[in-house]
């Protein structure tokens, strides 16, 4: 019997409920939201599609006493940042929210994952290890996992490869200081980088020409629609399903470095091995200088902002 609790019914927590209901995620899922009657609405309006659906899922409104024999708490409630105000003001701000959302999920007794896609989501998912006292391989966020993804979908479309056979991540902040290490892009087999010199037709320019797309990708995406919700949606189900089938699937979620790279306590995104328990382990990759330093800079600053916050 696998569960789900769900914090927050906004657009980002209903893409991914959206797509729970369509790949047939788990047995239970529950909604909360501080507007019971909204989320109430929202777990009526998925029930009407269990018909046409292949799965027999029990969707209902909740509460925080739900998430006591659940597997995986999601949490996507927030605030958005107001006209002037700094990231570190709202991000005082989400603290404040969330201290309203983990202390009672932890006082129901909850003993599973805490999945975290509030952005911005490296300092939100420390903030939820720090708040629970969790183990840190307990307490993972998104991270990168949707900035990989649609590092592999242009990729595919520059090279004429399918994705799937496209292994490359962007790690660091999910932000403006996460970065593509070309040094460990393959296409299957390939090295990335032995393509440029292999065919005239590609080259280094293009490369990061691309990795710009990627950085600034939510950008467009916000400035033509408003925000993003239907991508970081399935990321969300992609993750959760890793935990709940125990599949030991590497994927950049945001967790804790645990001395990798030189960074303990920093939650960023980098490949780890994901599986039942959460966290397995990180695949610490083997960087060239210059893509080290990006990664410390990187760090450095998701540190230095999580120290900035106040939490009392």
């Amino acid at each position: 019997m696998k569960k789900i609790v769900l914090v927050g019914t906004g657009m980002v927590g209903m893409s991914f409920a959206y797509a729970a209901l369509n790949q047939n995620l788990c047995d239970e899922l529950v909604l909360c939201d501080i507007n019971a009657k909204r989320a109430a609405g929202e777990a009526k309006d998925l029930n009407h599609g269990l018909a046409f659906s292949k799965t027999s899922m029990k969707i209902y409104q909740g509460t925080y006493a739900d998430c006591r024999d659940a597997d995986i708490v999601v949490i996507c409630a927030g605030v958005g940042q107001k006209p002037g105000e700094t990231r570190l003001q709202l991000l005082q701000r989400n603290l404040g929210i969330f201290k309203t959302i983990v202390d009672p999920v932890i006082d129901s007794g909850f003993d599973g994952i805490f999945l975290v896609a509030t952005n911005p989501v490296d300092i939100m998912t420390r903030i939820t290890r720090e708040l629970s006292g969790f183990n840190s391989n307990r307490v993972i966020g998104t991270g990168t996992t949707l900035d990989s993804a649609r590092l592999r979908f242009l990729l595919g479309d520059y090279f004429k490869i399918d994705p799937r056979n496209i292994h490359g991540y962007v790690i660091g902040e999910h932000g403006d200081s996460e970065f593509v290490p070309w040094s460990q892009v393959t296409l299957g087999p390939k090295p990335v980088l032995d393509m440029l010199t292999d065919n005239t037709n590609y080259c280094i320019e293009d490369l990061e020409q691309i990795s710009e797309e990627v950085r600034h990708a939510a950008y467009e995406i916000i400035e033509a629609k408003g925000a993003t919700y239907y991508g970081i949606g399935m990321a969300i189900c992609r993750v959760a399903r890793a935990v709940l089938q125990d599949e030991n699937s590497i994927l950049t979620v945001s967790s804790d470095l645990r001395g990798a790279y030189g960074f303990s306590g920093v939650y960023a995104g980098t490949p780890c091995v994901v599986n039942r328990r959460g966290v397995k382990r990180i695949i610490e990759l083997n960087l060239v200088p210059d893509e080290m330093d990006k990664l410390r800079e990187s760090c450095t600053l998701l540190d230095k902002t999580f120290k900035d916050l106040k939490f009392d």
